[in-house]
């Protein structure tokens, strides 16, 4: 697949992982993973095309209870065949009240005044999997057990989602260069993603104080991810192993990913 964009009117960071290459000379299988952005805006005609062209019957939503209290619920949650799943990658106990939430956006990890460098974005990538294992788990376990095509989104579809959709293909067999090839893949919209995301509140107030360059994807930041995983549990697979899969757990997910 020469262009796996997802080409929508309601978004800007859509992609198909189908069509990467495997170590074993196979290839991950189109509409079985698809990545992206804030599905909020998405049209009557976009909705369609998901769940009729696309054969979509699954959403992995990564966002905070900050987030999706603030954003409200999108036009998927009116499509009765869809089954939504919710887990977030930073830990956030619930709030007691709608106006503790939406304080919450200010401490979300996005507005506080690091540095926004590789390494800045490489240390919250192994955070999401050394605080929320439970989350990335359960995330990839959604996509080994999709009858159609699962959908993995956060906000921009560059962080959160690029950490869950890095573990997912390493465990699929795609080699390390393919993987951070699709993550940098983001680095062409990111312009537009900025955008879209600047006019809503729980992302905008931040980004105002941001450069373009701080957000853009650098490779050495997903392979971080990968260099860490393989290091200390021989790569993903070994990962979900640490965390209750068991062997067969883990080729149903190679196996709903991949074909010869």
């Amino acid at each position: 697949m020469s262009d796996r964009w997802i080409h929508l009117e309601g978004l800007v960071n859509m992609r198909d992982v189908g069509g990467l290459p495997t170590r074993d000379g196979g290839s991950t299988v189109p509409r079985r993973l698809i990545r992206s952005d804030n599905l909020q805006d998405l049209s009557d005609r976009d909705v369609l095309r998901l769940v009729e062209d696309l054969g979509v019957s699954d959403v992995v939503d990564l966002r905070t209870e900050t987030e999706l209290h603030l954003e409200g619920p999108g036009p998927l949650r009116r499509v009765e065949t869809l089954t939504h799943h919710h887990h977030s990658l930073i830990a956030e106990s619930r709030a007691a009240s709608a106006e503790e939430v939406a304080a919450r956006a200010l401490a979300m990890p996005w507005q506080d005044g690091s540095a926004r460098d590789a390494r800045f974005w490489a240390e919250h990538y192994l955070g999401y999997l050394a605080k929320r294992p439970d989350s990335v788990s359960a995330a990839l376990a959604v996509v080994a057990g999709a009858t159609g095509a699962a959908v993995v989104h956060c906000a921009a579809g560059k962080d959160r989602t690029g950490t869950v959709v890095a573990m997912a293909l390493d465990v699929a067999g795609v080699p390390h260069d393919e993987i951070v090839a699709d993550y940098v893949l983001t680095g062409e919209r990111i312009v537009e993603i900025i955008e879209r995301l600047m006019t809503r509140d729980a992302y905008g107030p931040a980004l105002a104080k941001q450069s373009v360059a701080d957000q853009v994807p650098r490779p050495e930041s997903v392979a971080a991810i990968l260099d860490a995983v393989a290091d200390g549990w021989g790569g993903a697979p070994g990962w979900l192993r640490d965390n209750g899969w068991s062997a067969d757990d883990v080729e149903r997910l190679r196996a709903r990913l991949t074909r010869p």
